[in-house]
């Protein structure tokens, strides 16, 4: 049974939700249905159909997370770079300042390979003292792998609001992960922030 603990790191599930079907290839995908206009459109919005394909045959992650940043208006934004496999087991120890009650947004780069990456999301949890103040996820979507046309895809998060008041103040601890419909991890690392009150 998993504990509570491992539970953190994954998507909340929707009652009664299942993949309709197994996962296909890509060379099935491209090859269904090619009378199907409404396929065909599904296939388009995927980025199927299009392009070089960018995929590296010595490397086998289907994702690859290359950066995420948080942009906070008349700030520069702080992006932590996650390009280089290992990049990101020091960022624990490297927290980064955001003011109490501002305004800010993330924004995720990756790049996809091989085959087509199904429900995308990304999850955080954050925790002070040890204890769980919030766990956060957004989907990112499902995506066919890079090509020459798209050779990198970016997807911008909802606005959020940093914690405000003398009481939020402090460091607080993070986990995010990348994880897709299939409960296949493709990042999950550690990192942390303070909530100041200024920049």
């Amino acid at each position: 049974m998993a504990s509570h603990e491992d539970n953190d790191h994954l998507p909340e599930e929707t009652q009664g939700y299942k993949l309709s079907q197994p996962k296909q290839s890509l060379a099935e995908y491209q090859n269904m249905d090619a009378n199907d206009e409404s396929l065909q459109r599904y296939k388009k919005s995927l980025g199927l159909g299009g392009g070089q394909d960018l995929s590296d045959p010595n490397d086998s992650r289907v994702c690859i997370i290359q950066s995420l940043t948080m942009e906070s208006s008349g700030r520069p934004p702080v992006t932590i770079d996650l390009s280089q496999p290992g990049s990101e087991s020091t960022l624990k120890d490297k927290p980064f300042k955001i003011k109490e009650g501002a305004k800010f947004t993330m924004v995720a780069a990756f790049r996809v390979q091989h085959e087509i990456l199904s429900g995308l999301q990304y999850v955080q949890t954050v925790k002070r003292k040890g204890i769980r103040v919030s766990k956060d996820s957004e989907m990112l979507g499902s995506y066919a792998p890079n090509t020459d046309k798209q050779p990198i895809y970016t997807k911008r998060f909802q606005e959020e609001d940093a914690p405000s008041g003398m009481l939020a103040r402090g460091h607080y601890n993070a986990v995010s992960t990348f994880i897709d419909d299939d409960k296949k991890q493709h990042l999950q690392f550690e990192w942390s922030f303070d909530i100041a009150k200024d920049w």
